[in-house]
This record gives C-alpha cells, sequence and structure tokens, in this order.
C-alpha cells in the first residue's frame, strides 16, 4: 500500500474542509476535482447528481477537462448501472466488473470512451441511506496504466464525506418551496396557468376563478390539467408541497 506524503494528507484535509464549508455546492464540486488532480492521476473527470424526480438518471454535470457527454441516451447503454443505482457508496475500477477485452467491445465504449481518447476509468459512487447521490468518474486516456489500488484507497478516505454533503445539499432543496413566479418560470407555465396558479394557492374554489377570469369551467378544467402536467402532480392538495 502506497504511503501518503505530508502534503499529500494536507490536500485531502483541505479537500474535506471545503466539502463542509463552500457555500456553492456546484463551485466545492468543481474544486473537488481540481484539487484531486494534485493526489490523483486522471486526465478528465466529470461529477454527475441523481436524477432526483425518482427515476434512473444524472443532472447537474460539472467536469474537469472534458465535455460531459453523459446524455440519457447513454444510460442503457452503460455496463455499470446496476452498481451506480444500488445505493451503495463504492469505489471501483471498471476493469473490476468487466474485462478490459469485453468493454473494447461494448456500444458505451465506442460512443463515449474512444471519442475522448480515453481507456480507463474508475468510478466513486456515492449514496446514502441507501439512496444513489451521485458518481464520480475518473479517466485515463489511451497509453496510459490502469488506474491502482492505492487510488481507490485514497477515494475511500473522501466517499463519506461527499455522500454526506450531497445527502445535506439533496435535503435542503426538498424543503425549499417555490413562488408562484418561481414555479411558473420553472415548469414553463403560460400567463394564464400562472394566474390559475396563483388563485388555487389562495385557495379560491373553481367557480370563484371562473368569476374572476370570466372563463367557462370546462376551460379552467382543461388549464388546470395542463399545469398538473407540467408540474408532474395529480390533483390540487400537492400544489402546497411545491408552492408557498
Amino acid at each position: 500500500m502506497k504511503q501518503l506524503e505530508t502534503n499529500d494528507w494536507l490536500v485531502l484535509n483541505s479537500i474535506i474542509y471545503k466539502i463542509y464549508t463552500m457555500e456553492d455546492f456546484d463551485g466545492m464540486r468543481k474544486t473537488l476535482l481540481e484539487q484531486l488532480k494534485m493526489v490523483l492521476d486522471f486526465d478528465s473527470a466529470d461529477f454527475f447528481l441523481a436524477n432526483t424526480d425518482g427515476k434512473p438518471g444524472l443532472i447537474r454535470p460539472v467536469a474537469h477537462n472534458c465535455d460531459c457527454i453523459y446524455p440519457q441516451t447513454y444510460d442503457e447503454l452503460d455496463y455499470s448501472r446496476g452498481i451506480m443505482y444500488g445505493g451503495k457508496s463504492l469505489i471501483y475500477r471498471e476493469t473490476d466488473i468487466i474485462s478490459d477485452e469485453k468493454r473494447m467491445e461494448t456500444t458505451y465504449y465506442k460512443k463515449v470512451y474512444i471519442p475522448n481518447n480515453w481507456h480507463f476509468s474508475l468510478q466513486m459512487i456515492l449514496a446514502r441511506e441507501k439512496d444513489f447521490l451521485g458518481v464520480i468518474t475518473f479517466y485515463r486516456t489511451i497509453g496510459k496504466d490502469n488506474f491502482h489500488y492505492d487510488d481507490i484507497f485514497l477515494l475511500d478516505m473522501l466517499k463519506d464525506h461527499l455522500a454526506f454533503r450531497l445527502y445535506q445539499e439533496r435535503e435542503s432543496k426538498s424543503t425549499d418551496k417555490l413562488t408562484v413566479t418561481q414555479a411558473a418560470e420553472q415548469y414553463g407555465l403560460t400567463r394564464r396557468e400562472e394566474t390559475i396558479l396563483g388563485l388555487l394557492v389562495e385557495g379560491e374554489e373553481n367557480g370563484a376563478i371562473c368569476e374572476k377570469l370570466v372563463i367557462s369551467i370546462n376551460t379552467l378544467k382543461k388549464h388546470m390539467l395542463n399545469i398538473y402536467r407540467k408540474m408532474g402532480i395529480k390533483h390540487r392538495v400537492q400544489i402546497f408541497k411545491i408552492i408557498q
């Protein structure tokens, strides 16, 4: 096992400190990748968060020395997705789950790795309470050696700290409610739908809304169905879980 030098420990301590203290969450993630370059040999890296709408998927990427190229169309091609969504924090080399010869023949390798001149990768899965929170992937270009178990050991000292920060971020966002205007912007509501949403939040009955806006009940129901569809809800009560 590689012995960490004094400078390595200083970098790790600095990273852990920033994980907990940087208020800018995405800035923290970018700084993390930049500082890890000082103790871990990699050429590119990306850091995705887990989708928050209950469906498998990756969102809000930050990257180091690469374009983030994990569109959802590639999700089904990723041979490691079962491990990623397993709800457990872990670090592994892709060659630990599939032989190098086989992975080079996969569609995922050909569409994601080859265009970027990558060959080996090391993944850091972040989860807490059986909930997948995010993933960091470190890449080495073709011609370089594979990642070593020492690299896994180093990242293992960070994974629980990062998972906890991601969990805190998700919890804080889940308790934040939107104003009617913010909801209209976020969900792409029309001006009329925004007005109706505001009246619904105020507790107005359907008849009163129709009278105020001089519209029929059928027209109101069509607007309400559009609002529900765009916001991903099924009935009026759910509005108050989202809107202040």
